[in-house]
């Protein structure tokens, strides 16, 4: 008899994920999935009437995570509506900061949110501190070559009673609870010491890296972004700054000398810790022994792909966002429909039927057009019309099980399609879109560094795990994706840095477009524009300006926003696709799944009531993530309970 299973919410930051697994007739694997956000964004509707440079200050909100792409991709939008392009101090800003983002961003993933998934933190405990403190030397002898194994045998017994503490006073917060002891944990206790190790040392990592938004956004999270550049200028003072707090602005001789010191931090412990240990973690989880022989274990390079599908937007521009063959992470479409193909296929943001969105089984409504709630709109004519009750919602206290009428929806999110198919984005995205792209002999900053994805992929998935690049579209896939990713990118702001010095040792200073610039850019617009009144954002012969399209690659995947400006100067309208999105959507008109419902089809679970297997998965494409999990059968029963506190004192 088949029987279901509900996570609700799957995650550990935001908590608006619900994944419901249909399982087979065995009552351990699943057939179907179902995925479903509980909680409506209607940022599209905020926006209308809005002053577009607020857009972006706005737009940020939409994830307190994705703390700068939100913005930067707003930015663009009105940029590509004016027809303006930033200098290139701007530009190198720029990347800087969502490079920064990136770092940071898979680094905590890896450590403080998916590392869980697959480090038995209660086993720690038992572990043999020399032993880890010899595994330390052996994986990580960069980071650890100050230290002997008896000083780390020292350091490694200060974290195991620096948990048993947390343990003994009930305040294990991300720790507690957690499925400890399920069999498909399959590291070593030394391992499993190291981790949370490397885990403890990463809080501290991450809280220093961010001061490079600080310096050249004014915050963290959500730095400052504008229309037209950046909202920092070279200091006058540049050159005899002392300190910085001796006047100038931010950009100032002092705080890049932070922001070379920040980003060797960066590169240090992604080379150092942060690579060699998801290489350590992986090793453990290929497949090992022969299938239907006894200890054969199907490794998780053989679960939780999507078919190949992937898109990218781009981002990382070497030469402004405009040419697209600068793009560090390249912008297109891999069509794989099921198998290996890495033939890149163009993409056309404005095209009407090329990126469309449904929202069949969505709780919106599209309202006058052709085919109505089975309909697919491009985001330039996009709705946002929420009606959860006359689209299926359950009302409070309905119980748990979702509807399976087809013309009823079951989430908060659309299903956005390319050519009316799922697409996956995201770091596993990246990597094959940069594996595809990248040339025998590069010769552009950009080429390099698909050669080097391109290198890194054969090293470490080829290489040092043994396994074929067909089987990089899975859930190790992912994780191995995001760490070469971080890689590219970490080395990348070192050379975007040295270019941001050299332009201001030159004494090319400019980081924002002035009015009679964005004239002489764009021969096309109203003579008489000022950035400081958008009533004179037209064309010269007073036509509006046409849709704008932003576009960037956020941590998470492809990420674009699409905005209309009328002739008062305000927003008519706005629309975003997020990452999550593509991702996360549930089944379109034809009741095709979107890519985490197609990636939990087949998973076996050892235990029904502790899903670890599927949290593995939809973790590995780093979903926006709460607070707590509870499991629940399909009447609401409540299976098992993670309560999580942030205190750890």
């Amino acid at each position: 008899m088949a029987t279901n299973i509900v996570i609700d919410p799957v995650t550990r930051i935001e908590g608006h994920l619900r994944i419901e697994a249909e399982l087979d007739t065995d009552g351990k694997t699943v057939k179907n999935a179902y995925s479903s956000s509980t909680m409506a964004r209607g940022i599209e509707i905020i926006m209308k009437g809005r002053d577009p440079r607020d857009a972006c200050h706005i737009s940020q909100r939409i994830c307190g995570v994705c703390t700068v792409v939100h913005g930067l991709t707003s930015v663009r939008a009105v940029e590509d509506a004016l027809g303006v392009k930033v200098p290139e101090n701007a530009e190198l800003i720029r990347n800087l900061m969502i490079g920064a983002q990136y770092v940071h961003d898979h680094v905590m993933h890896f450590y403080h949110l998916h590392a869980l998934d697959w480090v038995d933190v209660v086993s720690a405990l038992g572990a043999d501190s020399l032993a880890t403190a010899k595994l330390a030397k052996s994986n990580n002898p960069a980071y650890y070559a100050t230290q002997s194994e008896a000083a780390l045998k020292i350091t490694f017994d200060g974290v195991k009673a620096k948990l048993q503490n947390l343990i003994d006073r009930g305040q294990l917060g991300l720790f507690a609870n957690g499925y400890w002891g399920h069999p498909e944990y399959k590291l070593p206790a030394a391992g499993n010491l190291l981790a949370v190790a490397h885990y403890l040392d990463a809080l501290g990592w991450a809280r220093e890296v961010v001061k490079l938004h600080t310096i050249f956004g004014g915050k963290d999270p959500h730095p400052n972004l504008v229309v037209g550049g950046v909202p920092c200028a070279v200091s006058s003072n540049y050159n005899n700054q002392a300190s910085e707090d001796l006047g100038g602005t931010s950009l100032n001789k002092v705080n890049m000398a932070k922001v070379t010191a920040l980003i060797t931090k960066m590169k240090n412990f992604v080379d150092q810790v942060y690579v060699p240990d998801t290489i350590l973690v992986a090793g453990f989880y290929t497949t090992k022994g022969v299938k239907g022989q006894t200890g054969y274990y199907e490794g998780w390079e053989k679960r939780g792909g999507t078919g190949w599908n992937y898109l990218c937007y781009g981002e990382f521009p070497e030469n402004g966002i405009r040419d697209l063959d600068s793009l560090l992470i390249p912008q297109g479409v891999l069509q794989g429909n099921g198998s290996p193909n890495l033939s890149i296929t163009p993409l056309d943001m404005e095209n009407p039927k090329e990126i469309q969105e449904y929202v069949a089984r969505s709780w919106y409504s599209y309202l006058g057009v052709t085919g109505g709630n089975t309909a697919a709109l491009h985001p330039s004519v996009g709705q946002t019309n929420l009606n959860y009750a006359g689209r299926g919602g359950p009302a409070p206290g309905a119980g748990y099980t979702l509807s399976r009428d087809t013309t009823k929806g079951y989430s908060w999110i659309k299903s956005p399609r390319w050519w009316n198919k799922p697409m996956e984005v995201g770091p596993l995205a990246h990597v094959v879109m940069m594996y595809a792209k990248a040339k025998l002999i590069p010769v552009t900053d950009a080429e390099k560094a698909h050669a080097q994805a391109r290198d890194l992929v054969d090293a470490v998935w080829t290489g040092l795990l043994g396994l074929p690049i067909t089987d990089i579209d899975s859930t190790l896939g992912r994780i191995a994706a995001r760490t070469i990713e971080t890689k590219v990118i970490a080395d990348a702001m070192s050379r975007w840095h040295t270019s941001l010095l050299k332009n201001i040792s030159a004494g090319k200073l400019a980081t924002f477009v002035t009015d009679a610039d964005a004239v002489n850019q764009n021969t096309n617009l109203n003579p008489a524009f000022k950035w400081t009144d958008p009533l004179t954002w037209k064309s010269k012969n007073g036509a509006l300006l046409p849709v704008g399209v932003g576009f960037t690659e956020a941590p998470r995947g492809a990420l674009g926003h699409w905005v209309t400006i009328d002739e008062k100067g305000k927003i008519k309208n706005y629309q975003c696709i997020v990452a999550s999105q593509w991702n996360a959507g549930p089944r379109d008109a034809a009741n095709v799944p979107g890519p985490y419902e197609k990636s939990l089809e087949g998973h076996t679970l050892a235990i029904p009531t502790q899903p670890l297997e599927i949290l593995r998965t939809i973790h590995s494409f780093d979903p926006c993530i709460g607070c707590a999990v509870h499991v629940t059968g399909a009447n609401g029963e409540e299976l098992i309970k993670v309560n999580v506190t942030t205190t750890l004192r």
